[in-house]
């Protein structure tokens, strides 16, 4: 039993102010707590997402102290799609990352629009997909008023974009840039179910 008089040993304890949570947490345990590497996306696609994204993507890569290659980091999509920038802007991230980890992308609810090239952009064989999952694809959508000239300008812009989002698409799945243009002429919301995802190489696994 030991009293109030006791002395405790040597440098027990001492330095427990200096220690960060991690570091007292790792003491405790006997090893080094797991590191959480997961994202996520729910909701829309947008600026704001885009750039917590991203931070969180560098912040498991670059600001970790650590060299490559990284432990894998899992990124869950559930999003009505958005903005086709943000979602070109996330995708870049994931391509140029994707050198240094593998991500593991789990499509759950819905993935649609820009979330479907975000979901097939995970590491090939580890891109997974819940069975009741939604995906969609349709062609780029955009508004715009004004001068003929500027109205011209726009549509040249929005045909390169879907020739961009065809292009990374066809790379990141078993679908030919003719499969997806003949999808995308329907000029409807193309729906595909898990099953369908999966034949297409838009995700490898099916979550039961």
């Amino acid at each position: 039993m030991i009293s109030i008089n006791d002395k405790a040993p040597e440098g027990a304890g001492s330095d427990k102010k200096d220690m960060t949570p991690e570091e007292i947490l790792e003491q405790a345990l006997g090893s080094k707590p797991p590191e959480i590497r997961t994202m996520a996306l729910f909701g829309d696609v947008d600026e704001e997402k885009s750039l917590d994204l991203i931070i969180g993507l560098l912040s498991l890569t670059e600001f970790t102290g650590k060299e490559a290659p990284y432990d894998p980091i899992k990124f869950y999509i559930s999003t009505y799609g958005g903005s086709a920038d943000e979602m070109f802007s996330i995708y870049d991230m994931m391509s140029i990352l994707k050198s240094q980890c593998e991500i593991h992308t789990v499509g759950l609810g819905k993935v649609m629009s820009a979330g479907t090239l975000l979901l097939a952009a995970g590491t090939k064989g580890k891109r997974q997909i819940g069975r009741h999952c939604r995906v969609m694809i349709h062609a780029v959508a955009a508004g715009s008023a004004g001068e003929l000239h500027n109205i011209e300008n726009e549509v040249k812009s929005i045909k390169h974009i879907q020739e961009l989002y065809i292009n990374a698409l066809s790379r990141e799945t078993q679908m030919t840039k003719r499969m997806i243009q003949k999808l995308l002429d329907r000029r409807v919301n193309v729906y595909l179910t898990a099953e369908e995802a999966v034949e297409y190489g838009i995700a490898d696994i099916i979550i039961n």
